[in-house]
Formats: C-alpha cells, structure tokens, sequence
C-alpha cells in the first residue's frame, strides 16, 4: 500500500495538473480574444485615449479619471532607478535676486524684495537618453530650477523649447513610449531618427510645432549657459489682494543663445560625450558664472482669448512682439555640487511644488505632470520620505502630521500625528492667507464630465509656420537638412510620406525640400485621416485639426540670428603649434583672449612641454589625437617656421583647421601660420586671396597676417569669435 507522503505527492500532483488545465484553458480564451481593441489592465475597452476627463471643455482635470491615472502611474513607474526621462544631466547651485519689487502682480516673497538673494538648484538634461548616453544628442534640454523660498521650495521645471509635443498629459507615455529605443532591439540610443517616433509624430498633428523647434539649432545647443529656459506651461501670479494674472515664465541667457551644428554634435559626441557638463563644470570652477535674467510675459485676465489661440494650449506660445518679456531679476550660477549622486541624482523636482502667488491654470498637460512627478518620485527615491534628502529639504521647518514610510529621517516627538487635536494644544495650525497660507485663486468651473479638448486647441500649423518662417536662412537651411537626416533613417515608406503631408500643412518649400533630400514627391492630397490607425468614425476630435492663422506672419524673436554677439566669455580657444613655434606670437595673444574671458588651450602633436624657437617651453593641454576642433569656438594658428612644417606634414592638423573652417568658426593666422591654413582650408573656401607683406585681411571671421600679431589683428579675431558663426562660408546643399 502506498504510504502517507506518496499519497499526497498523488494528491499535488492531480491539484498541479487541474490548475495547468486551467491556466491552459484561460489562455485559449485569451488568444481568441479581439486583440485589436484598446484596453485597460482590467480588459475595459477604451473609448478615447486622447483626452483626460475634464469638467468642462477648459476646466481641470479631475482625479477620478481612473484611465489616466492607470496609464501615467504604469509610465511612471516603467524604469528602476534612473529617471524615466531627463535621466542624462548636470546641475549647480546659485542665487535669484529680484531687480525691483514685484509686488503688483504676485505676492510671492521671493519676487519681492531686490535685497534677498534666493537659493537656487538648477539641473540641465537631455529628455529621451539614458544616464550613459550623449550630451549632443539632438534633444530637447530640461531646465529645471528650485528656488528655497522662506515661503517653501518653488520648482520652475521647464525646457529649453517653449512648447510641447502634445497638449493632454495622457499622451505623454505615448510619445515618451515613441522616442525612446524600440522595444524589440533597444536601438537607437538618445536619437529620435527611427520608425516609432515619427510614426508617432506623423498622426499626432498638435506635435508640429514642437517638431519645428526639435529639428532646429535649438536642439543641439552650444552651451547650457547659451541656451534659454521656458516654464512651458501658463501659470497665474496672484496678488495680495486676490487679483489673477496669467504668466509665461522665461529664461534669457546673458551670454545670447548659441548652438552647434550637427556635423559638429555628431563628431563632439564620440571626442567628448561629457561635452556640457564639462564645460558646465569648468566654467565655475573658473568663476565665469553662467546668468540668466528671469522673464515674465504677462496677460491680463480681461485678454485671455485675444491672441486667436487658447492660453492653456501647451503647444503654442505668445509671441514677444504680441506680449513683450519683461526681465525682473538675475540667476548666477556660482558653485559645483559636492557629490554627483546625493545632489544631481537625487533631486526631487514637481511642477506642484509651489509659494503663495503662483498658481495653476487648467492646462490639461500640466494638470498631468502635478500628479505624474510626484508618483515617479516614489518609485525612484524610495519612499514617500524623498523631500528629507538634504537637495530637497525646504529652507522652514516642516510641521505635519505625515509619519513613517521607508529612509524616514526626520525623529518626531509626542503623541499628536494629527489635526483637529487639542492634545498638542491644536498644533501644527492652518495659516490664513494674510499669514502666508496657500490658497488656490478661486476660479469657476462648471460643465459635464467629458473627454474633449476644447475647439480653441484645434490649430496645429500657424504658430508652426510662424516659427519656420522667423527663422534664417541659414536656420531654415539646417533645420531642412535635421528633417532629412531623421527622416532619412526611417524605414517605413508611409511614414515619411505621411510626414511629408504634415510638413506641407506647415510651408509647402519646407516639405518640397525635404522630399527632395528623401527621394520623394509631396503626396498632391491627404487621402484619409491622419491618424489612420483609427477608423474615420472613432478619430478623436483632437485630431481633426485647424488650420487657423497666427496673431503675427514672423516673430524675429524665435530667430537666434540677432541674439547676444558681443562677447567672448567662456569661449574655448585652440592655440595650435608644434616645436619650433614662435613665441612671441603666442604669448600676447594668450593674454588677451584671456583677459577677455576666453579659455585658451594649447594644442600640439603630442603632450608635454613644447619648445619654441628660443628655447622657452610652453605645456600642450591636448594633443592632436585627444583634442579636435569641435570642441573649440575658435583656432589660432602660432607662427613658426619650424612649427607650421611639423603640422603641415600631420593630417590631424590639417583636419583640425579644415573642420574649424567648414563650421564657420573664427580663424586667426599670423606669420609662418598663415601657409598652414591656406593649405588646410578647404577645397569649396571662398576665402583664397593671397596675404601679401604684412598687410592683414579680414573676411568671413577669417584673420590673416604675414607679420606679427599685432593688436589691431588680435582684436578682429576676439570679435569674430563673439559673432559666434560666420554663416558665409558654409556651403549650402
């Protein structure tokens, strides 16, 4: 007879084989289920995942909708431990100073007293990349600022476009989902030139404005201190006597707003993956602080709907022309942080973390990012104890009735985890207003629960036409060839056709000149709905779009043409030479690119000390195998005759010189030097006028002379580095 154990192994065994039939069976059940229709975890089916439920047409979102809530806490939650987005970037800390009281428009203390230097973080990063990935890669910047109130932490997170990919915070895993690597094979890294995401892009139309920013300069930035900042959203300043205003938050760069161009990103990213951060990093170190003045555009609640778009639409702006930016304070930069990780890593930023005098609108991407950063935090720092971690500790001293959870720092004492209490005599007590309490501005809002947007969010392509026609045309140029490039690497046929019908929305040469780089014709109609993953009967009416006509044509502000030009400071200049060189050209340049706030580095064949022709030595900071033109703003070229000899015969040199002139940047030769460069420019130069004597020529931010470098000489370099690009020598396709 069988004994005890082995009946009951009989018995396992049976119960195992009934639930595998089970399983098998619930499975069967599963696989001939209706696959194509959208659900929820649950299996609801979904009516529309377009648009979070509102009250009213332009009223707040609300916190019922449990559909949203679903997907943006699964997206939240997607990535352990590195953030989901922005995982790649840099801070420092700083200051804010207000220059006058502000007092008129918010009651925020920090805007109000030009005597107080508010405490600040500031955190740069790119959107889509991983934490290893490249600070080039074309991408949107974060620009994301704490300012430690007496009144509490204010967090401005924003980027460096001012507006976004979608206008409903239900969209957002999705378009995050598209840019990121493709799921089957994780490629490619922090780069949005691939299927999903212009797949993505080509049905969502409220996404071409924003595509016209990514694709510009303004997505490979030369700097993070030559880079504007933009609160995105439309929030309220609020009075002390209770009066609303809406505000667009700015940040302008005191330095002007520079990029790179892409053939220079694409070759910075395999010299110097690091490239902002470290130059971030060095120019504090050196004491030349990065600064921004903070802009307020603001709108009277009397003009909300006077500009022929919607406020609360996060995909348009106001043009400066319309509502000029008034700049009301200062931001320096002035200390590297002391760990990476405990600073960097850990901060916590949220669009809700807010002082009395600013407040929400309903705009429905931001009323998404209120609940969605708070939630990503929990996963990612632990616990709900994240705002104990020093970076994100507030200036006041917290008093609530919060407890527990997981790294609790703070040790509270007594018996009282509550309120109403008598037994702590009442304590914590609510503020009144008048005593710094924080009240919501009290706007009304009524109408049905609904999934709309509403029919003033229905223009896709003016504010986008505006933008690509402010632009240059050497912006339009590279803008044009950023589209083909990216369009280039997608491998779906219907999807740049697709593209190219949207481009056309925007400007019919925009979408001929791209097709033209694609091989391809601008489809002559759009024959069906631009989202043809939907049924015409099911298109969401959001993406049904109007083509509506801007407030202005052109708006000369959303050009970099005539930003900030007068300047050197911070700029990275190359002083290429080899032994043999001549000191007495190097010597008195270095001293005055220097004193005019340059950062000047020697380049050589090889490191070391380098001899000149009379024996003194000068210490090469790169070699021609470390070091490359494209991190540099600006090359000088040391007379020598023994010197340029050496460098004639190195192809690294002759690249080095060769690439600075393809991308425009200022050029200074003097002496034996000035046959090194004729002999490494390029073969397409307009520059070839014989230097003869020692006559000096300038052109195109080219300097030359056969003679020594003489002050008149040095200073034509020093302003042709400040011009930033001399657009006239690039070759156009």
């Amino acid at each position: 007879m069988p004994n005890a154990r082995s009946k009951t192994a009989a018995r396992k065994s049976t119960r195992a084989a009934n639930r595998n039939a089970k399983v098998d069976e619930l499975e069967r059940d599963r696989e001939t289920a209706d696959g194509a229709a959208m659900t929820m975890n649950t299996g609801l089916r979904v009516n529309d995942n377009q648009n979070t439920l509102t009250a009213g047409e332009r009223g707040p979102s609300l916190l019922e909708d449990f559909l949203f809530r679903e997907k943006i806490t699964h997206f939240d939650h997607e990535r352990i431990p590195e953030r989901v987005v922005h995982a790649r970037g840099s801070a420092a800390h700083g200051h804010f100073q207000v220059y006058e009281p502000q007092t008129r428009l918010t009651r925020a203390a920090f805007l109000a007293d030009p005597a107080v230097r508010t405490p600040v973080f500031v955190r740069f990063s790119t959107v889509a990349g991983f934490r290893g990935s490249t600070d080039l890669a074309r991408d949107v910047r974060g620009f994301a600022v704490r300012f430690y109130t007496t009144e509490g932490n204010f967090d401005l997170v924003g980027n460096n476009i001012p507006v976004f990919f979608i206008q409903d915070a239900i969209k957002f895993p999705d378009v995050i989902h598209a840019v990121k690597p493709e799921p089957h094979h994780e490629m490619p890294q922090a780069a949005s030139a691939h299927d999903t995401f212009w797949d993505f892009i080509s049905l969502m139309p409220e996404s071409m404005h924003m595509v016209m920013w990514a694709m510009s300069d303004r997505a490979i930035p030369r700097s993070y201190r030559m880079m504007e900042g933009f609160g995105v959203h439309t929030f309220r300043l609020v009075d002390a006597k209770g009066g609303s205003r809406f505000v667009k938050f700015h940040w302008k760069p005191l330095l002007g707003v520079h990029s790179v161009l892409w053939d220079e990103a694409t070759k910075i990213s395999g010299k110097d993956p690091d490239f902002h951060r470290r130059d971030q990093w060095e120019a504090i170190a050196a004491g030349t602080f990065p600064e921004w003045e903070l802009g307020l555009q603001v709108v009277e609640e009397k003009d909300e709907e006077r500009f022929g778009f919607d406020l609360l639409d996060p995909t348009k702006l106001i043009p400066e022309e319309l509502v000029p930016v008034r700049r009301v304070g200062k931001m320096v930069l002035d200390r590297n942080p002391d760990n990476f990780f405990a600073e960097t890593e850990q901060v916590a930023y949220h669009p809700g973390n807010i002082v009395p005098g600013i407040d929400f609108t309903e705009d429905p991407l931001l009323q998404g990012r209120l609940f969605s950063y708070l939630d990503t935090q929990l996963t990612r720092l632990g616990g709900p104890n994240f705002h104990e971690i020093p970076i994100n500790r507030p200036l006041p001293e917290i008093h609530n009735g919060q407890r527990d959870g997981f790294m609790r720092q703070q040790i509270n004492t007594g018996r009282v985890s509550y309120e109403p209490n008598s037994l702590a005599g009442g304590c914590p007590f609510q503020s009144k207003i008048a005593e710094g309490g924080f009240a919501s501005f009290p706007r009304a809002v009524e109408g049905p629960k609904l999934r709309m947007r509403p029919r003033s969010f229905f223009d896709h392509y003016s504010q986008a036409r505006m933008f690509f026609r402010s632009q240059s045309t050497v912006e339009q140029n590279h803008l044009v060839n950023a589209l083909r490039f990216e369009l280039g690497k997608v491998e779906a046929p219907q999807v740049r056709e697709r593209m190219l019908v949207q481009l056309a929305q925007v400007d019919t040469s925009l979408a001929n000149r791209v097709g033209q780089g694609l091989g391809l014709e601008v489809p002559k109609k759009n024959d069906g709905p631009l989202n043809r993953s939907l049924p015409a009967d099911a298109k969401p009416a959001a993406l049904q779009p109007v083509d509506g006509k801007a407030p202005i044509d052109k708006s000369p502000a959303l050009s970099m043409q005539d930003t900030v030009k007068d300047t050197m400071r911070t700029r990275r200049v190359a002083i290429l030479l080899a032994d043999g060189f001549d000191a007495a050209t190097v010597d008195p340049v270095r001293k005055a690119l220097e004193a005019e706030g340059g950062v000047v580095k020697v380049v050589a064949p090889r490191l070391g000390n380098i001899e000149a022709a009379d024996g003194s030595t000068r210490l090469a900071d790169l070699s021609l195998l470390t070091g490359s033109s494209v991190v540099f703003d600006a090359v000088y070229i040391a007379g020598g005759t023994a010197s340029t000899r050496l460098l004639a015969k190195d192809p690294r040199a002759l690249e080095f010189i060769g690439e600075a002139y393809k991308h425009c940047k200022a050029i200074y030769a003097v002496a034996e030097g000035v046959d090194l460069y004729a002999a490494a420019k390029p073969s397409y130069s307009h520059h070839g006028k014989p230097v003869e004597g020692t006559k000096l020529v300038i052109e195109e931010g080219i300097v030359l002379t056969r003679g020594p470098a003489t002050k008149a000489a040095t200073a034509a370099f020093i302003e042709a580095i400040a011009a930033h690009r001399h657009w006239g020598r690039e070759p156009v396709s």
